[in-house]
């Protein structure tokens, strides 16, 4: 009941996040994190580092453009990386114009494949790599 209310949700939303059932959106992750002074890889199951990392609000165009630097670093097209999430191309494209915050699920499948920090994507940490 009470992480339900620091993350501003009913129980039942919280208790499907907790349970697997539904990835919690990346806004109230954070919002965890930032209150357990915790990171989000290690909450997600990426690492198993537990270390602080920056307390910020994110900014879907940091997120963006962090997105997007992975993408052309790794040789990846919009219309390969939206097959690899199984989602449209302009929906890739919304994310990393910073129109659109990217999805818990798809920073997660992104992090898990490509051993890069879901903390670095969302501009928490400077480290690029899961810890």
């Amino acid at each position: 009941m009470q992480m339900a209310k620091i993350l501003h949700t009913s129980q039942s939303n919280y208790s499907r996040w907790e349970n697997g059932t539904e990835f919690i959106p990346l806004k109230k992750l954070n919002l965890m994190c930032n209150q357990f002074d915790t990171n989000m890889d290690f909450v997600l199951g990426l690492s198993k580092n537990n270390y602080p990392s920056n307390k910020i609000e994110l900014d879907k165009t940091v997120i963006g453009n962090n997105l997007k630097s992975f993408r052309k670093e790794n040789k990846i097209t919009q219309k390969e990386l939206s097959k690899f999430l199984n989602t449209t191309q302009s929906t890739v494209s919304a994310y990393e114009s910073g129109k659109t915050m990217i999805l818990t699920v798809f920073a997660y499948q992104i992090a898990q494949t490509y051993n890069i920090s879901v903390d670095f994507l969302t501009g928490k940490s400077k480290i690029k790599n899961i810890q």
